[in-house]
C-alpha cells in the first residue's frame, strides 16, 4: 500500500490544480506498478524541452496539446505552465541552437517552434540551460538529494560522484516530477539497493580523457544488465573532465545507473565500502585488449577527407575551451571543414570575455550552445561525409546512422585533423602514445 502525505492527497484531490493533479496521478501508478512504499520529494530536474522530432507524432500545432499527450499522457488539453517551487530545473539539449539556424541547415519556422517551446518551459519555472551537463552551470545534487533526470550520464554522475540519489526514469516521469515534487521511493532512491553487485578490475593503463572514454565502453559492452559495478584498478591523477567522459560512455553503452570507483567516489573508500558487506555477483576484468577493441569500435579504418569535426561530448568546460584556443592560435581550419565545439550559454560567455571565442573565430572554428550534433539528427549531419569526434558517444551515435566516414580521437587530433582537412592513419589512438 502506498502512503501519501497531506501534501499529496491534496495534490491528488484538485487542491493544486489540474497539471498537478495529473502529473502525480502518473506518479502514483508508477510507483504501484514498481511496488514503491512511499514517495520522495525532488529537489533537483532536468527536462527534455524544445520542439523535438519525437513530438511530431502528436500531429498538433497547438503546444498545450502535445505537451500533454506526448507528456502527461493524457487526452485532454492541461497547460504547461507551472513547475514544483522546491525544485531546482532546468532544460536538457533542444534541437538546435537557441541564437542561429543557418549553420545546421535548419528551417527559421522550425528555430521559430523550438524557441515557442522554450518559452513555454522557462514561463513554468524552467531554468533553460539546453545542456547535457547541468552541472557547468549549478545544478549539483549534494549527498541524499533526491533528483530526475532525462540525461543518462547526469544519472550515473548524480548517484556515483555526488551521492545524490536518483533513477533513469525517462523523459514523460521527469516532467511529471518536475511538475508535482515527487517520485517513486524506489531503485536507488532507496539507501540499501546502492551497494555494488560486481567487481571490475581494470588491468589497462588508463590516464588520459580518451583512455577513460574507451574505459566507459569497455565496461559497458560486458556489464550485466542491472548490475552496479565497482571499478578497482591503478589509477593516478583521477580528475572530473576523465570522470565524466567516462561516465557519459558507460551510459550509453549499457544501462547501468551507479558505478563506483575504489578510492574515488564518496561511498567507495575501499572494494569493502562499495558493497556494503555483501558478496559480488561476480567479477569481470578489462584488459588491454578490451581498450583496444572499444576503440576499434569507434573509428573507422583508413584515410579519408574530412568535412565536418565536433568537439564536445558532454559539453565542454572552461579549462577545454581555452586549450581548445591556445591549440588553434595562428593556425587556420582548412576551408573543407566545419569546425565546432559545443558548451553551455555561460560558458560561451566566458569564451567571450577570455578572448579564446576571437581565436577559435579567427581560425576558422565556431562554438555553439544549446544542443549537439547527434541531438540535431539527421537534417544536419547528413550534409557531411567524413566526421571526426572526440567523444565515443558522439561516434558510436553518428556512426549507426550515417554511411559516411567516422573517426575518434583525442580533442588535440581533431584539431589537427581539421587544419588538414584529412584523417590519415598516424592519428589513430596508440597505446604506445
Amino acid at each position: 500500500m502506498l502512503r501519501l502525505t497531506e501534501y499529496e492527497e491534496g495534490v491528488l484531490e484538485g487542491k493544486e490544480g489540474r497539471l498537478k493533479q495529473v502529473s502525480l496521478q502518473n506518479v502514483v501508478r508508477y510507483a504501484t506498478i514498481l511496488g514503491a512504499e512511499e514517495l520522495c520529494e525532488v529537489t533537483k530536474a532536468t527536462v527534455f524541452c524544445g520542439a523535438h522530432n519525437y513530438l511530431s507524432v502528436c500531429r498538433s500545432d497547438d503546444i498545450d496539446e502535445v505537451f500533454s499527450r506526448m507528456n502527461l499522457a493524457v487526452d485532454e488539453t492541461i497547460p504547461f505552465d507551472r513547475t514544483y517551487d522546491n525544485s531546482y530545473i532546468q532544460s536538457c539539449v533542444c534541437p538546435c541552437d537557441q541564437h542561429e539556424h543557418e549553420p545546421f541547415g535548419q528551417s527559421a519556422e522550425f528555430f521559430a517552434k523550438n524557441a515557442e517551446y522554450l518559452e513555454q518551459a522557462r514561463k513554468a519555472g524552467v531554468i533553460i540551460a539546453g545542456t547535457c551537463a547541468p552541472y557547468l552551470t549549478g545544478w549539483l545534487p549534494v549527498r541524499g538529494e533526491h533528483f530526475v533526470t532525462t540525461e543518462s550520464s547526469v544519472t550515473l554522475m548524480g548517484n556515483s560522484l555526488w551521492g545524490a540519489m536518483g533513477n533513469s526514469d525517462g523523459i514523460e516521469a521527469a516532467f511529471w516530477s518536475a511538475i508535482c515534487g515527487r517520485t517513486p521511493k524506489w531503485g536507488n532512491h532507496v539507501e540499501e539497493n546502492r551497494a555494488g553487485t560486481h567487481l571490475v578490475e581494470v588491468q589497462a593503463e588508463v590516464n588520459t580523457v580518451l583512455e577513460w572514454d574507451l574505459l566507459g565502453q569497455a565496461i559497458g559492452m560486458v556489464l550485466p544488465s542491472g548490475a552496479v559495478p565497482v571499478i578497482s584498478g591503478r589509477f593516478s591523477l583521477v580528475t572530473f573532465q576523465k570522470l565524466k567522459q567516462f561516465y557519459t560512455t558507460l551510459a550509453v553503452s549499457s544501462n547501468c545507473e551507479m558505478c563506483h570507483i575504489v578510492g574515488v567516489t564518496p561511498d567507495a573508500r575501499t572494494v569493502d565500502d562499495a558493497f556494503r558487506g555483501k558478496t559480488p555477483a561476480g567479477t569481470l576484468t578489462i584488459d588491454e585488449r578490451a581498450i583496444v577493441e572499444s576503440y576499434e569500435a569507434s573509428c573507422d579504418q583508413g584515410v579519408g577527407e574530412v568535412d565536418f569535426v565536433s568537439l564536445g561530448c558532454p559539453h565542454y568546460d572552461i579549462d577545454q575551451i581555452k586549450e581548445v584556443a591556445q591549440h588553434l592560435e595562428g593556425k587556420r581550419v582548412h576551408p573543407g571543414v566545419n569546425l565546432m565545439i559545443w558548451t553551455v550559454y555561460p560558458i560561451k560567455a566566458m569564451a567571450d570575455v577570455n578572448g579564446y571565442t576571437r581565436i577559435i573565430e579567427e581560425a576558422g572554428g565556431h562554438i555553439y550552445t544549446g544542443s549537439c550534433p547527434s541531438t540535431m539528427g539527421s537534417v544536419f549531419l547528413d550534409s557531411y561525409t567524413g566526421q571526426v569526434f572526440d567523444s565515443v558517444k558522439q561516434a558510436g551515435s553518428v556512426k549507426s546512422g550515417t554511411e559516411g566516414a567516422v573517426y575518434y580521437g583525442d580533442w588535440q587530433s581533431c584539431l589537427d585533423v581539421a587544419v588538414a582537412g584529412k584523417w590519415e592513419e598516424g592519428r589513430r589512438w596508440m597505446r604506445s602514445r
